[in-house]
């Protein structure tokens, strides 16, 4: 495939379902003046997906991008966008991310009354849907809606900034959801405090893409990215050991 990227015309094809460990770079600890650049660094270095953490400063202390962002830096990417709201309201939002590119949205269930509308919601704008859980909530808050979703993001930090400490007690709710979901084509992402010692816990678990931020974009720069690759390959090394 020709490198349009710049077109805007480099897209992969649709998502396909597998359990094999994902490796998604938050660009919330990418360098801001960059993004475009960084994206095209993180992928050329080994990641599989791109994350981006939208925040409102309304459901999260903290303000970050919008779908105009999204949108500038959707042809930079090769493969999955994978957009994380952090934000309420969320309805009102679907469709603008939606026509942004992004292949995932997903919502918190604390966001709203009416989630499983939001779901349905994302699906119909032709995205997949995903169900973010903050680590006061519990598993069985997922339950009804595991028919609805194509993921469900544990939160193992509460949300709205980068660079904080893994909540160790989030491993035993993705042991929880892994029961849950049972055959269902529906991935595990874990957000928050990733890096080679925590990946391992929560890959036995059963969680399959594994976001990660400050230890992915660590050591590195869009003129020497070799470093992302370095961390890349040591967080996926780790999470895949632990679950041969």
């Amino acid at each position: 495939m020709d490198d349009n990227r710049d077109q805007g015309q480099c897209r992969e094809p649709a998502m396909t379902f597998d359990r094999r460990i994902k490796i998604a770079p938050s660009i919330l600890s990418a360098d801001f003046a960059n993004f475009g650049q960084e994206c095209r660094a993180v992928e050329d270095q080994g990641a599989d997906w791109v994350h981006v953490d939208v925040m409102d400063g309304h459901f999260v202390p903290n303000l970050t991008f919008g779908p105009a962002m999204c949108k500038a830096i959707r042809p930079h990417i090769r493969g999955v966008m994978d957009v994380h709201l952090m934000i309420a309201p969320v309805d009102p939002y679907i469709e603008a991310f939606a026509e942004a590119g992004s292949d995932i949205i997903t919502a918190h269930v604390e966001a709203g009354p009416h989630v499983h509308r939001t779901l349905q919601a994302i699906r119909g704008a032709g995205a997949r849907a995903g169900l973010a859980l903050n680590p006061g909530t519990p598993a069985d808050a997922a339950r009804p809606l595991l028919d609805d979703v194509d993921l469900i993001c544990v939160m193992t930090v509460n949300p709205g900034f980068g660079g904080q400490k893994f909540i160790h007690s989030q491993i035993e709710k993705v042991r929880e959801l892994r029961a849950m979901i049972g055959d269902r084509p529906v991935h595990i992402e874990i957000d928050g405090g990733v890096d080679p010692t925590t990946a391992p816990l929560v890959a036995a678990a059963g969680a399959d893409v594994l976001v990660a931020g400050s230890a992915v974009f660590r050591g590195g720069s869009v003129s020497n990215s070799a470093p992302y690759g370095e961390n890349i390959r040591a967080i996926r090394e780790a999470a895949e050991a632990a679950t041969r």
